[in-house]
């Protein structure tokens, strides 16, 4: 109604392609089947669209997009996610977009919503700042405007958006194993989303870190399925209006 437009019109099939197996205890057996199964996917001529699962997943994910590169990385969260290995492990869910920065088929990286205390050490912060990466607090992006954002991001240029879900407030998300205050609205996530997908080619994306066991209200489940929802409606629309 707000748009007036008609999303995911019969032009398009939405095909759910099932769980990825995973194997307890063994994480990176359960990284390669996702590496695996977004490799299909792609082979298909399909864009993935990723349902979390805590953040690790994101780090396979971009390796099984590898024939759909090069291409930009824009993360929306309220943790950097850049440690090198927490205690020994490299590929958990604070590891992963660090993991991504180190594929040669992922170019620049975009962090928005970025605030969480603790969530990386001074030297995790630098070596992302060392590798280019572009990072904006809530505040600061609310400071810039959509605007000043958009003339962040290259257009015409192939993108991957990994969602997590405490990158929104948890006055509206509190669904998550790590939520901090001081969060994006849902207007200002769908505006960015938006914006980007009229201009630049979202070739996927993911949503995590929903965890729907810490929200009775059943509120922050419905936030990521709307978000998800309306990204790949303007994805489509997107397609549409360029062939």
């Amino acid at each position: 109604i707000e748009n007036d437009i008609t999303y995911l019109g019969p032009k398009w099939n939405v095909v759910a392609c099932g769980d990825v197996d995973i194997v307890h205890g063994d994480i990176m057996q359960s990284h390669d089947n996702t590496e695996e199964m977004i490799r299909k996917i792609v082979d298909k001529g399909a864009m993935p669209v990723i349902i979390g699962g805590d953040h690790s997943i994101t780090a396979p994910v971009g390796k099984g997009l590898e024939k759909l590169g090069p291409f930009h990385v824009i993360q929306i969260d309220a943790h950097l996610d850049w440690a090198d290995h927490r205690s020994g492990m490299r590929y958990g869910h604070g590891n992963c977009i660090r993991r991504l920065s180190e594929l040669n088929h992922v170019k620049d990286i975009f962090q928005f919503g970025i605030r969480g205390i603790s969530s990386s050490t001074k030297a995790d912060v630098q070596a992302a700042k060392n590798y280019g990466s572009t990072i904006l607090s809530p505040k600061a992006m609310r400071e810039k405007d959509i605007e000043g954002l958009l003339e962040l991001i290259p257009k015409g240029e192939k993108y991957y958006i990994t969602i997590d879900i405490d990158g929104l407030d948890p006055s509206i998300a509190p669904g998550t194993g790590t939520p901090s205050p001081g969060g994006l609205l849902y207007d200002e996530v769908n505006d960015l989303l938006k914006a980007t997908s009229n201009h630049r080619e979202v070739i996927a994306f993911d949503c995590v870190e929903v965890a729907p066991q810490y929200d009775p209200t059943g509120m922050t489940a419905q936030t990521a399925a709307r978000i998800m929802l309306d990204l790949l409606s303007y994805v489509t629309k997107k397609r549409e209006h360029s062939e």
